[in-house]
């Protein structure tokens, strides 16, 4: 009876003291327990060639031939590609050209009969870029050469008739800014103003016209688009 009554006070003993001596030992130690994982916090990268589309419209000025009507606003769409670099590491260069088609077109009715009308075809342009980034976003300026795929023509009561100006009102120039957003991999969005200036012309014939001074060939246009990005090395991470 003895021998048993201080096998039963061991055994109580130890289903006392066992839960303290668990708690004492603690979580199993590294490599047994496994480390949490680390956070990646994605970094856009801008590097890369790209491929995309727009749409948009234009806008013509309207002060032309000694104040003679001549602005009409227009829809376009077009096609732009082009290549950026990332640095330093929030700022972004690149180049870039495009090209769009203009539906409608401009020109003016001057007393006497006579009527100017440029069918006006497109608008290209080949630019460089530069911009600040923050993660996703991209703002940007742009400039550099433009050009206008002019269709011209003057008619007297509806019939063609010959014509010669001065300048070239082909050739210009272009500037321009933009915000872009990457909004899924690889893929991008942008909004953007862009101004063409082509220079002043003056009809030298026929003579009816040579009076009402010289015009301007430009165009301010708004557009929206979406480019695909072929980035260089693929996505980017920084770990914390």
């Amino acid at each position: 009876m003895k021998k048993f009554l201080l096998t039963t006070v061991a055994l109580a003993t130890l289903a006392a003291v066992a839960p303290a001596l668990a708690a004492d030992l603690g979580a199993r130690p590294y490599p047994y327990a496994k480390a949490p994982p680390a956070y990646a916090a994605p970094i856009y990268n801008w590097t890369g060639f790209y491929l995309g589309g727009h749409l948009g419209g234009a806008f013509t000025s309207d002060n032309n031939f000694s104040g003679l009507a001549t602005g009409n606003n227009r829809f376009l769409g077009g096609v732009q590609g082009g290549a950026d670099w990332q640095f330093a590491p929030t700022w972004v260069i690149g180049a870039e050209a495009q090209y769009s088609w203009i539906s409608g077109n401009v020109g003016a009715v001057f007393p006497g009969g006579f009527a100017y009308t440029n069918k006006q075809r497109g608008l290209g342009s080949v630019t460089g870029r530069v911009g600040y980034t923050w993660g996703p976003g991209l703002l940007y300026v742009k400039g550099g050469y433009a050009f206008s795929d002019n269709n011209e023509s003057v008619t007297l009561g509806g019939a063609p008739v010959a014509f010669a100006t001065t300048g070239d009102h082909s050739n210009g120039y272009t500037v321009g800014a933009g915000v872009e957003y990457l909004f899924a991999p690889n893929w991008s969005a942008k909004a953007e103003y862009q101004y063409y200036n082509f220079g002043k012309a003056t009809f030298t014939a026929p003579a009816a016209l040579v009076p009402f001074g010289s015009f301007t060939t430009d165009d301010h246009v708004i557009k929206a688009g979406i480019n695909y990005r072929f980035n260089w090395g693929g996505p980017v991470v920084a770990r914390y």
